[in-house]
């Protein structure tokens, strides 16, 4: 057995179901989940048409680096979504994948060096957990850099101690963040590049709720984006990470890409080769139909700002909770510990949140979402208004 295994914490909602267990909630009161970021908005359905329609090319093989039309179609919409000063080249910049999820976990596999002394992984924290799990079964140590409301939970690098930066060979991002939506701005992207070229590490950019923001005006940033800004036309040590699941509402069709600089993705390529996770034929024609596709994603934004704008406005004087600047997460800072909170909601209210501190780690001294907890806006508007109602009722009685 990999001798790594052990090193890996149960998953978040297995923390959950153990939270949960043996409780009996008030069966006059439907349950309300909160707590999976799973999005529940209708596919759109002219990338199911799709797919169904297509599905005769499972006959095929599929190729690792995906149809030269897929790269193409994602090619151009990362140029013209970051507003690069060239579009991206297709064939060596670009690279899709079966969900960011296998992608984030699969470049510490191809980039991280156990052979070296002390291989570092630096993530935020709290964090999406695949990001240590990677990290662990790579070999690699994992330094966590505490995102508290003091720095507007946006990753402070100027913390980290100049031996970890010599050590480390990777960096994982998150913006817009998971669990607290929030977003890096170009000035703090310069900061981490001239980091990232003083110590020769690679930053990861997971940019997967990207398109999910409350200002069209204002769409968030990307490490792209940040190049171009800094004339770094060959995206030296960058990768992002994109997918379908959260912009198009299909998590299940597991389709999103990688860009960025060319000699990582050859060598990604070279792995996921061998890894063997090529995207099905039908999915590929569907994800082309996705990006093409703007439409169904304003829809998909107005759909979350209305649900927001309803649950603020319930909770808004009653707990510690702002606005994201994008995501569909709350990350509310509750009133006693946020793991008691959770699992009392859920007993006398039978609606579901995920602890704070399950999304992250101890780390000097504490754990930072200890007085936190992450409610993913994902049900129907109607069931969020109701779970709001619950939880403004519930702390009142606190």
């Amino acid at each position: 057995m990999n001798s790594d295994l052990p090193r890996l914490q149960p998953y978040p909602f297995e923390k959950l179901a153990a939270l949960k267990a043996g409780i009996i909630p008030p069966a006059e009161l439907s349950p309300i989940a909160l707590s999976i970021g799973e999005p529940k908005h209708t596919p759109p359905p002219f990338v199911l048409e799709t797919l169904a329609r297509e599905l005769p090319r499972l006959a095929q093989y599929p190729a690792t680096r995906g149809m030269p039309e897929l790269r193409q179609a994602m090619a151009y919409w990362v140029s013209r979504r970051f507003k690069l000063h060239r579009p991206l080249d297709a064939e060596r910049e670009i690279l899709p994948v079966n969900g960011t999820r296998e992608a984030l976990f699969g470049i510490a596999q191809t980039l991280v060096d156990r052979c070296l002394p002390r291989p570092t992984i630096v993530c935020p924290n709290p964090f999406y957990q695949i990001y240590e799990g990677a990290a662990l079964l790579a070999g690699a140590q994992v330094h966590f850099i505490n995102c508290g409301a003091e720095t507007e939970f946006v990753p402070d690098f100027a913390t980290v101690p100049a031996q970890v930066w010599q050590d480390c060979q990777l960096l994982y991002l998150c913006s817009p963040g998971n669990p607290t939506g929030a977003v890096i701005n170009i000035e703090q992207y310069e900061q981490l590049l001239a980091l990232a070229d003083k110590h020769d590490f690679v930053v990861v950019s997971d940019e997967c709720y990207s398109e999910l923001y409350p200002d069209e005006q204002a769409p968030p940033p990307g490490l792209l984006e940040a190049c171009h800004a800094l004339g770094r036309e060959d995206f030296s040590r960058c990768l992002v990470f994109h997918s379908l699941s959260k912009r198009s509402n299909l998590p299940g069709l597991r389709s999103g890409f990688v860009a960025g600089n060319q000699q990582l993705i050859q060598v990604f390529l070279h792995y996921r080769t061998y890894q063997g996770s090529a995207m099905a034929p039908p999915t590929q024609v569907a994800s082309i139909a996705a990006w093409q596709d703007e439409a169904h994603v304003h829809a998909n934004r107005h759909a979350y700002r209305a649900k927001f704008d309803a649950v603020l406005n319930i909770l808004g004087d009653c707990m510690d909770v702002t606005r994201p600047q994008a995501g569909f997460y709350l990350w509310p800072r509750t009133p006693i510990p946020g793991e008691e909170f959770a699992q009392r909601l859920f007993s006398e209210y039978n609606v579901t949140v995920l602890p704070g501190r399950y999304l992250a780690r101890e780390s000097d001294g504490h754990n930072p979402g200890h007085w936190y907890v992450r409610m993913a806006l994902v049900a129907t508007e109607a069931e969020c208004v109701e779970a709001a109602e619950r939880i403004r009722t519930f702390i009142n009685h606190l």
